[in-house]
Parts: C-alpha cells; sequence; structure tokens
C-alpha cells in the first residue's frame, strides 16, 4: 500500500506544480509588446477593429499592442506567420471568415492548418453583408430580385472582389437557394468592383456594410437586404433575407483573434475574456457599430465551435462555386 500511496501523493503534487506553474505564467503575463499580425491592409474595418482592441489592452496592461498589417493571399500570408509563431501569447493574428472558414475548401495546398495550427481566442465581431443593386434595377426586394433574376438568366450580373471571396460565395449561395442563374463578375478588390456598381456596369452586390454604407446613404445604390440571420444595427430598417422571403441564406463576415494552438489555455482564456471585456465598453462598442460591426466577445470554446461550424458550411459552397486555387 505504501508505493501505491506514495504514488498518489506524487501524482496530486505534479497536478499541483502544473497549476502553479499555469497560474504563475498568466499573472505574469504579459510581459513585453504583444504583436496583432492583421490580415487586411491598415484603414480597413479588421484594422480599426485592431486598433481598438490594441489601445484598450495596452491601457489595460501597460505593455504596448502592435498592429502589423499583412495582406496578401487571402490573408493566407498572416495566418502562417501567426501559425509558425513561438507559442507563448505575443503573437496574435486578427483573421476571420476568409483564413478559417473559406480558404481550407479554396486553396489546395495552405501553409498552415485552421483547425490544428491555431487556439481560437474570440469571436471579435460580425459583419453582416448587404445585398446591393444599381437603382436602375428593377427590384426593391429580395422578393422582386429574385423574380427579375429567374425571368433574365444569365444576364443579371454581380460583382465581387475575387473569386473564392465571401462576396463570391455569397452569390452563388444566393444562387443556390433562390434557383436563379446570376453571372459572377470578379474584379481585383471591393473598391474598383464598388465603382462599376455605382457606374451600373454591374447590377448587384454583395459587400459588408461598411464598405457600401455610404453608397447606400447618398442613395447611389439600393439596399434590399442583409444576409445575416439578424438585422444589421447599421441598418436596422432594412430587412434580412430570411425576413424578405430567401429561407435558410444567412451569410456573416466576421473577425476573430486567434493565438498559436499550443499557447497556455489559461493565457488564452486570459485573452479572450479581456477582449470580450473591452468589446463591451459602451466606447468601443458605439465605435465599432458605427463601422456596421456588430462586437461579439465570445469564449474561446464557443469560437473554437464557430470556426468548425463555418469551415462545414463553407466546405460545400467553395465545391459547388468551381473556385479552386492551386
Amino acid at each position: 500500500m505504501i508505493p501505491v500511496l506514495r504514488l498518489a501523493a506524487l501524482t496530486m503534487f505534479a497536478a499541483l506544480c502544473g497549476n502553479h506553474a499555469a497560474m504563475a505564467a498568466e499573472d505574469s503575463y504579459p510581459g513585453k509588446p504583444i504583436r496583432v499580425v492583421v490580415i487586411f491592409p491598415a484603414g480597413g474595418t479588421a484594422d480599426m477593429l485592431a486598433r481598438a482592441v490594441g489601445e484598450g489592452l495596452t491601457e489595460r496592461w501597460g505593455q504596448p499592442v502592435v498592429i502589423d498589417n499583412r495582406p496578401g493571399a487571402s490573408g493566407n500570408i498572416a495566418a502562417e506567420i501567426v501559425a509558425k509563431a513561438p507559442p507563448d501569447g505575443y503573437t496574435m493574428l486578427l483573421g476571420g471568415l476568409t483564413t478559417h472558414g473559406i480558404n481550407p475548401s479554396l486553396y489546395r495546398k495552405l501553409p498552415y492548418d485552421a483547425v490544428k495550427d491555431f487556439a481560437a481566442v474570440t469571436i471579435a465581431a460580425a459583419i453582416p453583408l448587404v445585398v446591393v443593386v444599381h437603382p436602375a434595377v428593377l427590384a426593391q426586394s429580395i422578393r422582386e430580385l429574385m423574380s427579375l433574376a429567374k425571368s433574365k438568366p444569365k444576364e443579371i450580373n454581380y460583382a465581387s472582389f475575387g473569386n473564392g471571396t465571401s462576396a463570391h460565395l455569397c452569390g452563388v449561395l444566393f444562387n443556390l437557394r433562390a434557383g436563379v442563374d446570376m453571372v459572377h463578375v470578379p474584379y481585383k478588390g471591393s473598391p474598383p468592383a464598388v465603382v462599376d456598381l455605382v457606374a451600373g456596369r454591374v447590377q448587384v452586390m454583395f459587400d459588408a456594410i461598411p464598405v457600401v454604407l455610404p453608397h447606400i446613404k447618398t442613395g447611389k445604390l439600393r439596399a434590399l437586404a442583409v444576409t445575416s440571420s439578424y438585422r444589421a444595427s447599421a441598418l436596422p430598417e432594412v430587412p434580412t433575407a430570411i425576413e424578405a422571403g430567401l429561407p435558410g441564406f444567412d451569410v456573416l463576415g466576421w473577425l476573430a483573434f486567434f493565438a498559436p494552438a499550443a499557447l497556455d489555455k489559461e493565457i488564452v482564456r486570459k485573452l479572450g475574456a479581456e477582449i470580450a471585456n473591452l468589446l463591451r465598453k459602451p466606447d468601443v462598442h458605439a465605435r465599432l457599430t458605427s463601422l456596421g460591426m456588430d462586437p461579439r466577445g465570445d469564449t474561446p470554446e464557443a469560437s473554437a465551435a464557430f470556426v468548425h461550424a463555418e469551415l462545414n458550411k463553407w466546405a460545400p459552397v467553395v465545391k459547388a462555386s468551381g473556385a479552386q486555387i492551386d
């Protein structure tokens, strides 16, 4: 019995030491500047979110949070940097739908594994897309757009900011759900696509609210519906596509913070809790809402489950689109 008791005591001692080490690591964190690698360029919605969170964490912890914009390859450049970074809590990724929802099905080879290489810290913000049309389009609602597209197969064009992007795949999903055949016109980025939409050279676009909101307000574009299952705070008068007559159509852009997979779970929880608290602050919440974002702050566990669901959701849509990148 003595060896058994001794083994039990040693096991308990090891567990206590492990817990103590984890608490010590959490208590001493952060002890130096933190880098947030952002998948989009400076000045955009993701950059503004990163800087709002960075400013709050800097104030809270007294350690600088450095925003490192690494756009390119649909976010793969930034994601690879963080996937291969030391798991010490001093490098995070601000990624989202592209890096952790679409790209794993779109690219034949990725320099990272969206699940195995990352720990989800928190889903920071949801960004509903909005279905917009040029004012000359004879459709005042989603139902009317569906009727128009059915009566004119392959005659209605929808713009996107590139093959395999959320704007493209949202159009693919619309075609599938509505039983229509609108033609995809890809552009090299959202700005030139919106320019042609405003000019009437294309008729329809599915884009993030912050991008097209100024044109909606000036009447240069008409908003028919938001793509999320709930009404967007930035466009409360615009119905959801589901409300407007397209059952099962639920598309949400989103941004999330990720850390390297092996990061201590207590530090992941600490980061997630701190960012969530920041997102709930009235001034930060109002600032992000005014940009068309819906701040969230999900737990790491809920965030990981959300990412898994998004991967499963978009895989068949990417396949239906026929888009594939080597």
